[in-house]
Protein backbone atom coordinates (compact mmCIF):
# COMPACT_ATOMS: atom_id res chain seq x y z
CA UNK A 1 0.00 0.00 0.00
CA UNK A 2 1.19 3.49 -0.78
CA UNK A 3 0.88 6.16 1.81
CA UNK A 4 -0.80 9.53 1.74
CA UNK A 5 1.95 12.03 1.18
CA UNK A 6 2.35 15.38 -0.52
CA UNK A 7 0.48 13.96 -3.54
CA UNK A 8 -2.53 13.05 -1.41
CA UNK A 9 -4.27 9.74 -0.86
CA UNK A 10 -2.70 6.82 -2.74
CA UNK A 11 -3.55 3.21 -2.02
CA UNK A 12 -1.74 1.71 -5.01
CA UNK A 13 2.01 1.47 -5.45
CA UNK A 14 1.66 1.21 -9.23
CA UNK A 15 0.01 4.61 -9.76
CA UNK A 16 0.76 6.45 -12.97
CA UNK A 17 1.80 10.07 -12.47
CA UNK A 18 -1.51 11.97 -12.38
CA UNK A 19 -2.37 13.63 -15.66
CA UNK A 20 -3.54 17.22 -15.63
CA UNK A 21 -7.19 18.19 -15.62
CA UNK A 22 -7.24 19.21 -19.29
CA UNK A 23 -5.56 15.98 -20.41
CA UNK A 24 -7.95 13.92 -18.26
CA UNK A 25 -10.97 15.73 -19.71
CA UNK A 26 -9.59 14.90 -23.18
CA UNK A 27 -9.40 11.20 -22.23
CA UNK A 28 -13.01 11.29 -21.02
CA UNK A 29 -14.09 13.04 -24.23
CA UNK A 30 -12.28 10.35 -26.27
CA UNK A 31 -14.13 7.66 -24.34
CA UNK A 32 -17.46 9.38 -25.00
CA UNK A 33 -16.59 9.77 -28.69
CA UNK A 34 -15.95 6.01 -28.77
CA UNK A 35 -19.53 5.21 -27.79
CA UNK A 36 -21.81 4.11 -30.66
CA UNK A 37 -23.84 7.01 -32.08
CA UNK A 38 -27.04 4.99 -31.62
CA UNK A 39 -26.33 4.77 -27.90
CA UNK A 40 -25.39 8.42 -27.52
CA UNK A 41 -28.62 9.43 -29.30
CA UNK A 42 -30.61 7.63 -26.59
CA UNK A 43 -28.87 9.38 -23.68
CA UNK A 44 -31.21 11.92 -22.15
CA UNK A 45 -30.67 14.79 -19.72
CA UNK A 46 -27.25 13.66 -18.49
CA UNK A 47 -23.99 15.54 -18.15
CA UNK A 48 -20.53 13.98 -17.87
CA UNK A 49 -18.15 15.72 -15.47
CA UNK A 50 -14.68 15.10 -14.12
CA UNK A 51 -13.49 15.60 -10.56
CA UNK A 52 -10.37 14.71 -8.63
CA UNK A 53 -12.00 12.33 -6.13
CA UNK A 54 -15.28 10.87 -5.05
CA UNK A 55 -16.40 9.43 -1.75
CA UNK A 56 -14.91 6.96 -0.99
CA UNK A 57 -11.63 8.30 -2.39
CA UNK A 58 -10.91 5.16 -4.44
CA UNK A 59 -14.20 5.43 -6.37
CA UNK A 60 -13.45 5.57 -10.12
CA UNK A 61 -16.79 6.90 -11.34
CA UNK A 62 -20.36 7.58 -10.27
CA UNK A 63 -23.76 7.81 -11.90
CA UNK A 64 -26.00 10.18 -9.96
CA UNK A 65 -29.51 10.28 -11.33
CA UNK A 66 -32.64 8.44 -12.38
CA UNK A 67 -31.92 5.67 -14.89
CA UNK A 68 -33.86 5.85 -18.15
CA UNK A 69 -35.67 2.64 -17.17
CA UNK A 70 -37.20 4.38 -14.14
CA UNK A 71 -38.26 7.71 -15.61
CA UNK A 72 -42.01 7.32 -16.07
CA UNK A 73 -42.72 10.41 -13.94
CA UNK A 74 -39.48 12.14 -14.91
CA UNK A 75 -39.70 15.45 -16.71
CA UNK A 76 -40.33 19.12 -16.40
CA UNK A 77 -37.51 21.26 -15.12
CA UNK A 78 -35.44 18.41 -13.69
CA UNK A 79 -31.72 18.95 -13.25
CA UNK A 80 -29.64 16.66 -15.47
CA UNK A 81 -28.31 13.38 -14.20
CA UNK A 82 -24.56 13.39 -13.63
CA UNK A 83 -21.82 10.99 -14.56
CA UNK A 84 -18.66 11.77 -12.60
CA UNK A 85 -15.26 10.35 -13.61
CA UNK A 86 -12.55 10.67 -10.95
CA UNK A 87 -9.10 11.65 -12.18
CA UNK A 88 -6.83 10.89 -9.24
CA UNK A 89 -8.47 7.57 -8.36
CA UNK A 90 -8.12 6.38 -11.95
CA UNK A 91 -4.49 7.48 -12.12
CA UNK A 92 -3.81 5.51 -8.94
CA UNK A 93 -5.07 2.21 -10.34
CA UNK A 94 -3.15 2.46 -13.62
CA UNK A 95 0.48 1.65 -14.30
CA UNK A 96 0.89 3.73 -17.46
CA UNK A 97 -0.86 6.11 -19.86
CA UNK A 98 -2.26 3.33 -22.07
CA UNK A 99 -3.82 1.59 -19.10
CA UNK A 100 -5.24 4.93 -17.93
CA UNK A 101 -6.85 5.53 -21.34
CA UNK A 102 -8.36 2.04 -21.20
CA UNK A 103 -9.66 2.39 -17.62
CA UNK A 104 -11.19 5.80 -18.38
CA UNK A 105 -13.06 4.20 -21.30
CA UNK A 106 -14.22 1.28 -19.13
CA UNK A 107 -15.38 3.68 -16.40
CA UNK A 108 -17.30 5.84 -18.88
CA UNK A 109 -19.03 2.78 -20.37
CA UNK A 110 -19.81 1.49 -16.86
CA UNK A 111 -21.42 4.76 -15.74
CA UNK A 112 -23.30 5.26 -19.02
CA UNK A 113 -24.67 1.74 -18.56
CA UNK A 114 -26.09 2.82 -15.18
CA UNK A 115 -27.81 5.70 -17.01
CA UNK A 116 -29.54 3.02 -19.10
CA UNK A 117 -30.56 1.09 -15.98
CA UNK A 118 -27.92 -1.67 -16.08
CA UNK A 119 -26.85 -2.63 -12.55
CA UNK A 120 -23.43 -3.66 -11.25
CA UNK A 121 -24.26 -7.38 -11.22
CA UNK A 122 -25.13 -7.35 -14.93
CA UNK A 123 -22.08 -5.20 -15.73
CA UNK A 124 -19.93 -7.74 -13.91
CA UNK A 125 -21.47 -10.54 -16.00
CA UNK A 126 -20.66 -8.54 -19.15
CA UNK A 127 -17.07 -7.81 -18.03
CA UNK A 128 -17.59 -4.06 -17.48
CA UNK A 129 -17.52 -3.98 -13.67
Amino acid sequence: MGDPGAGGWCQYDRAVEPVGVVEFERLVAEALDGLPDELVDLMDNVVVLTADRGDPPDLLGLYDGVPLTQREDYGGLVMPDRILVYRLALCEVCGDADELRHEVAVTVVHEVAHHFGIDDDRLDELGWA
